[in-house]
Formats: structure tokens, C-alpha cells, sequence
């Protein structure tokens, strides 16, 4: 597995930008789709991957199962300084599933085409799993050691909330992460053009989440007759005004600082009642920014009925909302209100709302690492619309921030890949952020 050669510090990160590749198409080839309802494949192959080049860097992971290969592989390099708190860098094994028939290549050949690596986990988020093997690795080579101790963690079933993986781990085995003060891990640190202007946004925050199972209920009869208490009519109108609902703007600490910060950078001004000027200054990670200026709810799914000629007694949809800091009781009340009367509730996952502050010397050194790498660049602070497994950490009192650091082609919609057709990766990006990372840690 190891490629370096010689002592000399350019041989192990020329070693490192090499290994970044082979790690990232290795770790794609692993089909860890997870389908959800605990329904998964090849966590076990891929966690039992990592452990072995976690051994090569002289680490002992501790592998754990919360079902048949359900598996997390788990390691702490020991800083100098035990009074430090502990820093958690982690990633997940599973992706979310890949229909084959409407990708260009094979989802999970790892393919390298046009200077990028094609395959479902590219971006989500076998990208940082690679980067930090190599930087880890790279870290042994040189003989160096921490100040604080470093726990690498790579988990399962992040894609469906952490039930078999980090959730799971936190739970049943907290003492994996004595110690640990800060985390950082997927969705931050990656590039986009504001303007011209090169920006990497590190994720200072995650809106919570508030995944509910409406139900309507009604009167059951034949199809022929008028119905007056129909579930079905009942529950496409909750379904229509929930999805049709137009939450207010609503400015986080992070969100606020980003807009300005922007505004700044830009020169447009920011109206808070339309920021949709500086939303557009944001190219492709616009998007994703918008998500985090409100609350969400968008229905998913519908069920209901068993044949044609019979109303059944009741219909079900689910529903994703997504909430900011502080605002989950609002967002289930509103909910409420909008479905009416004769429909239910019934909360299937939830998760908190995070936001840690854009200051401090984990935020400095992020920020020093990247200008190392790109000195003409600014870094800024953003919320994430989506989840990740910080979420599970910081019930054990680590703040998390996303820093997987990318140097993307400006005109790439990075944003859209995760989850999205045709994933795939820059290389030069991996060795950018591979570089990048590296001296992150070396700091700690």
C-alpha cells in the first residue's frame, strides 16, 4: 500500500498526493450504498480498508459492529500534551444508493475522466475519507507528533442519521471520544468564485432536523359514493399547503456574517428582505446558501389506499423539514396548522441545529492552512442546509465544523453532485486539499 520512498519531506507529500488518488478510487469501489431501514452493503469492507491503512500509519482502530456489517473503525494518535482536548477528524463509509443506468460510467468503477474521479461517494464523502488516510499516513512517515491527541473515525449509516454508526457510537461507546473538544469532518473548506474571487467556505453550522410522518384519517367506503370525509383529499391538501408554504427569511449568527462578509467582498448591498443579488454572487454554492437563509419543509413521499373502487381510512405522506437554530417547536407548530384538522403527526428522526463560532485557534488554523496553499483567497463562514454526523457528536459537548478542503474549478456545480448523477471529483482538488489538510493537522 505505501508509496513513499526515502526520507526526504517531499518524498512523503509527493507519497501523500499519489496515495490521496488510490485511496478515494479504492474506497469508491466499495459499493456502501445504504438504502435505509438498516439496509446497507460494504460498510464492513471498507471500514476493515481504512483500519489497515490506519495500522500502516501505526495507529491500533478498534473496529465496532452495531449489526451484522454495520462497522466503524475507530483510532487516537496520542498528542504530547494530555491536558489538550482531544480533536475528532471523521468521515462516513456509506453513500447514498446510484441508479447505474443514468450515469456516463459505472457509479462504482472509480473511473478517471476529463482529470476527475467519477463514482457515487466522490464528493459524499469518500473524497475526505481519502484525504485523511493519506495525511494521516503521511503524518507517521515524518515522525511527527501531535500536541493533542487525534481520534480518526470513520462511521456507517451517516446517509440515514447515524442509527448504525456515529449515533450508535456515541451511545454505546462515549469513551471512544474522551477527551475530545472539537471535530471536524464533510460539507466545508471547499472553494467557490464570488465574483472572481476565490472563497472557501468553512461550515460553522447545520440546521437541525425534523423528519415527521403525517397522517390523515377519515371515512372508509366505496368509491362510487360522496364522500365528504375523504383521508386522501384531506391529505393532498396538507400535502399542497406544506409544500407550497413560503418560510420567512431568517438570519442565523452565521448566515448573518456571511452576508455581510459577501456584501463586503462584492460590493452589493444586502437587503435583508432580498438577498437574491448576493445569492447570485455566489455561482454555484448558491444554492446551498439559500437553503440556510429559512426554514424548509418539502413533502417526499405519499401513501395511501389499497384499489381503486375503496377510499381507504386513512393516507400518509412524509415530510423533511429542516429548521434553524432554536426553531424546531415553531417549525412542528406551523406544520400543524398548515395540514389542519383530522391529520397527525408523528416525529421519525430528529436531530439539533448546530452553530459554533467563526473565531478561535481551530478556525485560525483552518483559515492559515488554506492561505498557505491559496494566499489571495478569503475564507468565510457558512451554514449547511443538510445534517452530518456532528450532529451526534455534539451531544457529547464537541463543537463540529465542516472542513474537507477542495480547490474547485469555477465554474463546477460542486454543490449539485452530492447525491446528484454523474459524481466526481477534480484530482487536483484531492492533492490541493490532501496538502491542505496535512498541515491543518500538523498544527494541532
Amino acid at each position: 500500500m505505501s508509496t513513499a520512498t526515502g526520507t526526504n519531506p517531499a518524498d512523503h507529500a509527493a507519497a501523500a498526493e499519489t496515495e490521496v488518488i488510490d485511496f478515494c478510487r479504492d474506497l469508491i469501489r466499495f459499493d456502501t450504498s445504504n438504502w435505509g431501514e438498516g439496509k446497507s452493503n460494504g460498510e464492513r469492507e471498507a471500514a476493515d480498508y481504512c483500519a489497515a491503512v490506519m495500522r500502516e500509519a501505526g495507529l491500533e482502530p478498534e473496529i465496532y459492529e452495531s449489526a451484522p456489517g454495520r462497522t466503524s473503525v475507530v483510532a487516537r494518535m496520542k498528542g504530547s500534551n494530555s491536558e489538550l482536548g482531544a480533536l475528532v477528524v471523521h468521515g462516513h463509509l456509506d453513500v447514498v444508493p446510484a441508479q447505474a443506468q443514468d450515469w456516463q460510467v459505472d457509479p462504482f468503477a472509480a473511473e478517471i475522466r476529463d482529470g476527475m474521479i467519477w463514482g457515487r461517494g466522490a464528493v459524499d464523502m469518500k473524497d475526505m475519507n481519502a484525504m485523511i488516510l493519506a495525511a494521516m499516513l503521511r503524518m507517521h512517515r515524518e515522525g511527527h507528533q501531535p500536541q493533542r491527541d487525534l481520534i480518526f473515525a470513520f462511521f456507517a449509516d451517516e446517509e440515514d442519521n447515524g442509527n448504525f454508526g456515529a449515533k450508535w457510537m456515541v451511545k454505546h461507546h462515549p469513551e471512544v471520544f474522551d477527551g475530545a473538544t472539537e471535530a471536524i469532518s464533510e460539507v466545508g473548506g471547499f472553494s467557490t468564485d464570488v465574483a472572481g474571487q476565490r472563497a472557501y467556505l468553512i461550515q460553522t453550522g447545520e440546521k437541525g432536523l425534523h423528519w415527521t410522518k403525517m397522517t390523515a384519517s377519515g371515512t372508509a367506503g366505496h368509491g362510487s359514493a360522496v364522500h365528504s370525509d375523504n383521508p386522501v383529499v384531506r391529505l393532498g391538501a396538507a400535502v399542497a399547503a406544506i409544500g407550497e408554504h413560503e418560510w420567512p427569511l431568517d438570519y442565523t449568527k452565521t448566515t448573518r456574517a456571511l452576508m455581510e462578509q459577501l456584501s463586503e467582498l462584492t460590493g452589493i448591498p444586502f437587503d435583508e428582505k432580498d438577498p437574491s443579488k448576493l445569492l447570485e454572487a455566489t455561482g454555484s454554492a448558491s444554492k446551498f446558501i439559500a437553503a440556510t437563509l429559512r426554514n424548509t419543509s418539502n413533502p417526499t413521499l405519499l401513501e395511501g389506499g389499497y384499489k381503486h373502487n375503496v377510499v381507504p381510512g386513512s393516507a400518509s405522506a412524509l415530510v423533511d423539514a429542516r429548521t434553524l437554530p432554536e426553531q424546531d417547536e415553531q417549525v412542528a407548530a406551523k406544520l400543524k396548522e398548515l395540514a389542519g384538522e383530522k391529520v397527525s403527526f408523528e416525529l421519525l428522526n430528529g436531530g439539533p441545529s448546530l452553530e459554533v463560532p467563526f473565531s478561535g485557534l481551530l478556525v485560525e488554523q483552518m483559515v492559515a492552512s488554506l492561505k498557505a496553499e491559496d494566499p489571495e483567497a478569503v475564507v468565510l463562514p457558512y451554514m449547511l442546509g443538510g445534517g452530518t454526523d456532528n450532529k451526534h457528536l455534539a451531544s457529547l459537548g464537541i463543537s463540529g465544523y465542516g472542513f474537507a478542503p477542495l480547490q474547485l474549478p469555477a465554474d463546477m456545480d460542486f454543490t449539485g453532485m452530492f447525491h446528484g448523477v454523474d459524481e466526481r471529483v477534480p484530482l487536483e482538488a484531492l492533492t490541493f486539499g490532501v496538502r491542505v489538510l496535512h498541515r491543518f493537522l500538523a498544527a494541532q
